[in-house]
């Protein structure tokens, strides 16, 4: 099968199947879903950072175009800061809860307020658009690196889409509506993924520093949106339940990686 098309393939895969089980996430009681999305998340934070010190910077430093390690290094601190500067100049900001600070509080909410998911839909695409640049950077080096970034991407994406679809429900959007656009949002993960095949071939030694920017994206992701969510549960027991699936993230992307390799 030709390149272009696993990346096409993987790119429209994560996210529709992330935005349709967000949407099912999102029938269950709210009880249940209350106390189930701090699960997604832990695994999604082991997912991001098996994928990126496992697969990614391996691969990015082991490259044959690979430049030195400190520019690999240089590189990777580049990324967090410029995640951070997105994150505070175009809002590019996800939930991984139902109300976050980022999009207001519950009674402050976005009853029938387009404005505030306009700018949640927008920052969707932007993001996935990315995410699109990355995978396909990804299946460029190597295509068992690039269905093993895709997997980690889709595990970010379930919590993230179960925030953006209650933010777009708050709203005013109709949850048929709110699914049709999230689903439209994903596009812009296949367009990032297209542009960045033609982009990169034939611009080989780029790829690793592309590689050194995903892996950027994921730490900054697990480190900066996704753990401290989890430090609201401090209780022992929530405690041991994030440990277990922060490591059973780590180790299906292990293990994924391994088996694909």
């Amino acid at each position: 099968m030709p390149l272009l098309s696993w990346i096409i393939i993987f790119c429209l895969l994560g996210g529709i199947l992330s935005v349709l089980a967000a949407s099912v996430f999102l029938l269950l009681p709210e009880r249940v879903r209350i106390n189930n999305l701090p699960h997604f998340v832990s695994f999604a934070i082991g997912a991001l950072l098996g994928a990126a010190f496992l697969a990614l910077l391996p691969h990015a430093i082991t490259a044959p175009d690979a430049p030195e390690v400190h520019e690999i290094g240089l590189t990777i601190l580049l990324g967090v800061l410029a995640f951070f500067l997105l994150e505070k100049v175009l809002l590019w900001r996800h939930c991984h809860h139902e109300t976050c600070e980022a999009h207001g509080t519950e009674t402050q909410t976005h009853d029938h307020n387009h404005a505030a998911g306009s700018m949640v839909l927008i920052g969707d695409a932007m993001h996935n658009f990315v995410d699109g640049i990355l995978i396909a950077a990804a299946f460029m080096t190597d295509i068992d690196l690039g269905i093993v970034t895709a997997v980690a991407v889709a595990t970010h994406e379930i919590p993230q889409e179960v925030g953006d679809f209650a933010v777009l429900l708050h709203s005013g959007f109709s949850r048929a509506k709110a699914l049709f656009f999230n689903l439209l949002s994903t596009l812009g993960t296949v367009i990032g993924g297209i542009i960045a095949y033609y982009s990169l071939s034939g611009a080989e030694h780029i790829v690793p520093y592309v590689l050194a920017v995903a892996a950027a994206s994921f730490i900054y992701i697990a480190v900066a949106d996704l753990i401290p969510g989890l430090h609201k549960h401090a209780e022992a027991s929530a405690t041991a339940k994030q440990i277990s699936l922060i490591a059973a993230g780590v180790i299906v992307i292990f293990f994924a990686h391994s088996t694909l390799h």
